[in-house]
């Protein structure tokens, strides 16, 4: 199966950790700084945008319904996903997403990326080509 995902796929260190957090509307109110580089953006140009903004058009919508659905119940979230960078590249993770609260009591999701195996990524993109149509 050959499919374009972008320009260029971005090396993901096997020890990396990408950590962001959003509001429940999934504004993004914290990047740390290996997300902010794999993605491509400062801080200024993440933080405030809803998290849409590093979504890959090759996801397909009914993943990230999944996910709102299962977070705001309480559960976590587990996936492999493909984000797209701001020049137009992209690169693979497996996703942890969860339900927490900030100290005044609102609520916010925190989310934890680490490298998936050449495996995941080949089950993930069979999935969701069976998922487009």
């Amino acid at each position: 199966m050959s499919i374009n995902f972008g320009n260029k796929e971005e090396y993901v260190d096997p020890s990396s950790l990408f950590v962001s957090e959003t509001n429940d509307k999934g504004i993004i109110t914290y990047a740390n700084k290996t997300f902010l580089n794999i993605a491509g953006y400062s801080k200024e140009e993440l933080i405030g945008k809803s998290h849409n903004i590093i979504r890959h058009p090759f996801m397909p919508k009914f993943v990230f319904e999944d996910l709102w659905k299962t977070i705001k119940s309480g559960k976590t979230w587990d996936n492999v996903i493909i984000n797209k960078t701001k020049t137009g590249g992209y690169y693979w993770v497996k996703v942890n997403v969860f339900k927490s609260q900030n100290p005044d009591g609102s609520v916010k999701y925190i989310s934890v990326r680490i490298k998936p195996s050449k495996e995941e990524i080949e089950t993930a993109i069979n999935t969701y080509s069976k998922l487009q149509g």
